[in-house]
């Protein structure tokens, strides 16, 4: 960030009151991000345990902060020049119109649709612009901190009733928010109003773990590293979810190639690989932790069977719904029906019950609400995106940056097809792809 007291074309000093505001605005963009980042992680919390009675404005209790650093960004011109953010931006605004002329007709619909593409989409591509290496090595710090509090959160749900307040489902729902699990265990959803948030916070958190085991020149407490270990450990089970225990393997597959492509990482991929079976030998014995694993291994078994195993898990479910999606846009109109109408808030304002009128997977749904032409146009978007900051950090290997390979192992599904019309994954797509460009962009941070 050019913090130069003078003006570029004139060589003229700049009004110290000028600079001092602009300062003042970045540091509030900078408290922005980090309160939009906890709010990912707490705000089913508040939706389910401390303010059930706000459940449903919670749910755009972001948006207040976005629009700010959004508003300041625009103000202080600090906005990288990306097509794009542009064409982002531009979509989003025909969209509108399409939906209301051509499509479901619904303006708050529509504006609600829209302000993922006008809000969120810019609030990301702020992000590098604002966030320092400083800030990345705090952010993965609390994550440590915060994985040891969910784990315990995750093991009391686990262990508990629905009926019980620990499990209560958003408002205060006394049915509870675990979904089906196995052998009479419900899925655990953590801090989170579902458990696909419980899946996204610990696939964003296994990567920073991953991290600070190759870079001990961060001087991470190793207490506090072993702890935030043993508590992705003891959660892969209690979460019951297959998705979880995938992204993991990925997480351990992409830090072995670092050693391939890098042999200086060896010997502390070694010690990660001989901490984490020990860390798993202990825990075995102990009866808990092996009942989760039996719970696991049955829901794995028993959904393996239905879905087909591998391919059911993964062909069907990540490649086929982009292939069904491609597939089946032929029938799709060519302003497609209307922006926001595939998310949830939007089907209750259209239909009045919480129902899918689109798509349930990504793609499907971006096309389905935008048409073939734009749908297509932001499906390839996000396409080029997931590929470039993949080449990105697969260069930086070279130069021994580990940081941004580490989180495109659980990041390149999530910047190809994570969910936006959800709140919560849309949350953690946003801080996936800003923690990465971040990453990317101070490279020359994250050597030895």
């Amino acid at each position: 960030m050019n913090k130069t007291n003078f003006n570029a074309r004139s060589a003229k000093p700049l009004n110290p009151s000028l600079v001092f505001e602009r300062q003042r605005d970045i540091n509030m963009i900078k408290k922005c991000i980090w309160i939009y980042f906890f709010l990912v992680i707490f705000e089913g919390a508040l939706r389910k345990w401390f303010l059930p009675f706000l459940s449903t404005p919670l749910l755009v209790v972001r948006e207040p902060f976005v629009i700010y650093a959004v508003y300041l960004g625009i103000k202080n011109k600090l906005f990288p020049n990306s097509m794009f953010l542009i064409l982002f931006v531009f979509i989003s605004i025909i969209g509108v119109f399409a939906a209301i002329f051509f499509g479901h007709g619904n303006l708050i619909v529509a504006l609600f649709g829209a302000r993922i593409f006008l809000l969120h989409i810019p609030f990301m591509f702020l992000m590098p612009e604002i966030f320092s290496k400083d800030d990345l090595a705090v952010l993965g710090k609390h994550m440590l901190w915060i994985s040891i509090l969910m784990t315990v959160i995750v093991f009391l749900q686990f262990n508990s009733p629905q009926s019980a307040w620990i499990n209560a489902g958003v408002g205060g729902d006394e049915a509870g928010a675990g979904f089906s699990g196995a052998m009479g265990y419900m899925r655990p959803p953590g801090t989170f109003s579902f458990t696909n948030g419980l899946t996204g916070f610990y696939s964003f958190a296994a990567p920073f773990i991953a991290f600070f085991w190759l870079s001990p020149q961060y001087k991470i407490n190793k207490i506090l590293l072993a702890a935030a270990t043993i508590s992705l450990i003891i959660a892969v089970p209690l979460s019951i979810s297959r998705a979880l225990f995938f992204n993991v393997g990925l997480v351990a597959l992409f830090t072995i190639f670092i050693s391939i492509r890098n042999p200086k990482f060896l010997s502390r991929i070694l010690l990660a690989a001989v901490a984490f079976v020990v860390i798993f030998m202990v825990l075995s014995q102990q009866e808990s932790f092996q009942l989760s694993i039996d719970v696991f291994t049955t829901r794995f078994e028993v959904a393996n069977d239905s879905e087909g195993g591998l391919e059911g898990v993964f062909i069907d479910r990540f490649l086929g719904g982009m292939v069904k999606a491609l597939s089946s846009s032929a029938d799709i109109p060519i302003f497609g029906y209307g922006i926001g109408m595939g998310s949830n808030v939007g089907a209750i304002l259209l239909s009045g019950s919480k129902t899918f009128l689109l798509p349930e997977g990504e793609w499907g749904r971006v096309i389905g609400e935008l048409g073939i032409l734009m749908g297509f146009i932001v499906v390839i978007m996000r396409i080029l995106i997931a590929f470039g900051l993949l080449s990105q950090s697969f260069n930086m290997l070279a130069k021994k940056y580990t940081l941004p390979w580490l989180l495109m192992s659980t990041g390149f599904i999530v910047l190809l097809q994570g969910q936006w019309g959800q709140p919560t994954n849309l949350g953690f797509y946003i801080i996936t792809a800003g923690t990465l460009m971040t990453s990317l962009k101070n490279k020359n941070n994250y050597s030895d």
